[in-house]
């Protein structure tokens, strides 16, 4: 089943397991996976940003794709491609596809500078790959140093049939969803999926602008899924409350440098991940971070029972 403009949900980022001696831990993949799919996941990206892609090579991202593939039980599963050069993007992006991938998501690199440089490196992107195999655009300044203005992305949908979703994780970005948005009610462009990261932090009112759900790797994935459904059902005011009680930890986890080590942290103390670990280079908490994290769990379990009793 491969990716569509009418994805919509949540596509959590998934880390990546490794134990401690940094060897992946398949295990924690499979549990992984039967979490996601609990917790009511649409989709879902492996080989993303904070997926520590860059720290493997290109034998462990297949391996670890195809079992996430494998796993999946028709959720449609987008990899991450992002390579300094098209050869490695093309080769990771066939072989993932033979093996079932819905889609590849694909970052700019941060040597683009004007808009023309950006929209020629998305139509050579796709000349490499194919231009049947469906790709999600992601759209992060604050990490890759590259501005996509409505209008440019406006261009690579207009140019490109297979830019199917944008991964919307500028900030601010709200005008930027509604620009995108008036673009296709007045017919100036096709419609696409618009799913949102930044670890959801901006997903309350990034719904109400237009988005289509989350796109992001929060430790709380399923609180994200409970608020896009209810955002769906009407009970705004309901998921908001459930959205304010996961702010403080949101904000915390979204720190430059720090979150992924936050995110394996918690999602280790809900039993998904058996280690914390990232590979090298990589960082962990400190004895006063955990504590800070651990507090911020005790605050939040007294509005969600998810964040309470955790090994």
């Amino acid at each position: 089943m491969k990716l569509t403009a009418d994805a919509k949900g949540v596509f959590p980022i998934a880390p990546t397991p490794f134990f401690d001696d940094g060897a992946v831990d398949h295990a924690s993949i499979d549990r992984m996976m039967d979490f996601y799919q609990a917790c009511g996941a649409t989709g879902l990206t492996v080989l993303g940003q904070l997926g520590e892609a860059p720290k493997l090579d290109f034998k462990e991202s297949l391996d670890i794709a195809s079992q996430v593939i494998g796993k999946a039980g028709g959720m449609p599963i987008v990899v991450g491609v992002s390579a300094p050069g098209f050869a490695s993007m093309r080769s990771l992006t066939r072989e993932v596809m033979d093996r079932g991938a819905a889609g590849v998501m694909i970052a700019p690199p941060n040597t683009l500078r004007t808009d023309d440089q950006i929209v020629t490196y998305y139509h050579q992107a796709v000349e490499a790959i194919g231009d049947d195999v469906p790709f999600v655009l992601q759209d992060y300044p604050l990490t890759f140093s590259v501005q996509m203005a409505p209008s440019v992305i406006r261009r690579i949908v207009t140019d490109l049939a297979s830019c199917v979703m944008l991964k919307h994780e500028d900030w601010p970005g709200l005008e930027k969803i509604s620009a995108l948005r008036r673009f296709e009610a007045e017919g100036a462009m096709r419609h696409i999926s618009i799913l949102c990261g930044n670890n959801g932090l901006f997903l309350d009112y990034e719904m109400a602008r237009g988005a289509d759900g989350a796109n992001t790797g929060y430790c709380f994935p399923d609180m994200l899924c409970d608020f896009v459904k209810w955002v769906g059902e009407g009970k705004t005011e309901a998921a908001h409350d459930l959205f304010d009680a996961h702010l403080p930890l949101l904000r915390y986890e979204q720190q430059p440098g720090v979150g992924l080590a936050v995110r394996k942290y918690v999602m280790m103390r809900r039993g998904i991940l058996s280690s914390a670990a990232q590979r090298r280079p990589g960082g962990a908490l400190t004895p006063a971070a955990k504590a800070e994290v651990d507090h911020l769990l005790t605050r939040l379990g007294k509005h969600d029972p998810r964040a309470k009793n955790l090994v």
